[in-house]
Formats: structure tokens, sequence, C-alpha cells
């Protein structure tokens, strides 16, 4: 079994799933309304916003879409959890995750990892870094 998360965006999952492609690297794909065969359906405003995404990281899939239903990006309870395999690797993703978001707790060394940190990014999607 997999658990993987889903996030729903406010009509900026592109802007978002592009960005994380290059902080985390792996394989993206993203199918707008208008690429479906249900296209028809789905309002004029909505054509180009994101019926379904995908980020594939190794054994990861990070998925997410535009809700038609959200006014603003909620990701209040959730953090995503990365677990890089060197701090520098850390601290490159964290870096760049951060630029126009807000740190809740800097990236550092603590008791039980070579580095933690805790996030929220631009588009509110809360992450935590763990380097064991």
């Amino acid at each position: 079994m997999k658990i993987n998360p889903y996030l729903n965006f406010a009509g900026d999952c592109r802007e978002a799933f592009t960005f994380y492609q290059t902080v985390f690297g792996g394989k993206l794909e993203l199918m707008a309304h208008k690429d479906t065969p249900a296209s028809e359906h789905v309002p004029p405003e909505m054509q180009n916003q994101i019926m379904h995404g995908s980020l594939t990281i190794g054994d990861t899939v990070l998925m997410g879409s535009d809700a038609p239903m959200a006014t603003a990006n909620s990701f209040s309870g959730t953090y995503i959890s990365v677990h890089p395999d060197t701090p520098e690797d850390a601290d490159r993703m964290f870096a760049a995750l951060k630029e126009g978001g807000e740190v809740e707790m800097d990236l550092e060394p603590t008791f039980w990892a070579k580095r933690f940190g805790m996030l929220r990014d631009r588009w509110g999607v809360k992450w935590m870094f763990n380097v064991e």
C-alpha cells in the first residue's frame, strides 16, 4: 500500500507544481480541463486550470489539482514531510521553498536529525524537512 498526498489549489496548481519540479526533480504530468473529454462541461474560466497533476519522485507521487470550490489555498493542518539524503540537499530545497513563504522553524541540526526545519511556501503548502 502507498499513501500519496493530494493538494487542492485555488487556480495556481500549474505554477506550484512546475516550481516543485525545479526543487525536487522528478517527472511532472499536468492535465488541464481543456485537455479532457469532459472539457465542454467545464466553465471557460477553468479550462486552463489543472484537472489533475502529478510529480513522481522515486517511489513517491505528489498529486494535485485546481479545485473549483477553493477560493484560497488552505493547507493549515498538514505538512508534506521530506527526507533528503544529505544536509546539502535539504539546505538547497529548504532555501528554494522558503522564498516568498514563511519559515516556522529554521533548518538546523537537532538532537534527532542532521537537519530539521519547517516552513510554509508561497502557496501556503506546509513542508517539514528531516535529514536522518
